[in-house]
């Protein structure tokens, strides 16, 4: 009789770890792209919290931004009425569109009941602003916005806020040249 240990199929694996399964990667999104980014408002804000909302766009907008025509730089959002809008975004016109679209018209966004009530509360009692960070196509090819409640920063804020990404530059050039 051959005992349990004895069997082959009962051998533990070796312990090497180049021997052992590695987990599989992730796929890479086919669909993301990123549409517009607003650089510019991390620097001139203090990003508190963002959130991911939907828009309301017609046809020859979306053709628009499958083209990469567009610009969230200026705008803001807002709570008027009980929806949320974006204002002042730029959206190029498509030349091949039957019926074109406004450029800088202003464009309802989607958000939750619970979601609309936190930003109105954020905005109208914290004095906090709506901006948009980034505006991207989803792993589902939608268009998608990522909108950020935040504060106005002051001039030195800002200087600081320079000041800090400068010496990590600086610190990072010793580590690598050893200078």
């Amino acid at each position: 009789m051959i005992a349990k240990w004895q069997m082959p199929h009962l051998v533990p694996p070796p312990a090497i770890a180049y021997l052992c399964a590695t987990m599989a990667k992730k796929p890479e999104n086919k669909n993301y792209k990123v549409i517009a980014e607003n650089r510019r408002a991390r620097y001139d804000f203090a990003i508190e919290d963002d959130l991911e909302v939907g828009i309301i766009l017609t046809g020859s907008e979306v053709k628009s931004l499958r083209t990469g025509q567009s610009n969230i730089a200026d705008s803001y959002a807002s709570v008027e009425n009980g929806e949320l809008w974006l204002t002042n975004a730029y959206i190029a016109p498509y030349d091949r569109a039957m019926f074109s679209h406004e450029e800088r018209r202003r464009r309802k966004l989607l958000v939750s009941r619970k979601e609309l009530a936190r930003l109105w509360n954020a905005t109208k009692r914290e004095g906090m602003t709506l901006v948009p960070l980034v505006m991207y196509f989803n792993d589902r090819g939608l268009v998608k916005l990522k909108i950020a409640t935040a504060k106005g920063k002051k001039n030195h804020d800002k200087r600081e806020t320079e000041a800090k990404r400068d010496w990590g530059r600086q610190k990072q050039r010793l580590l690598k040249h050893g200078d």
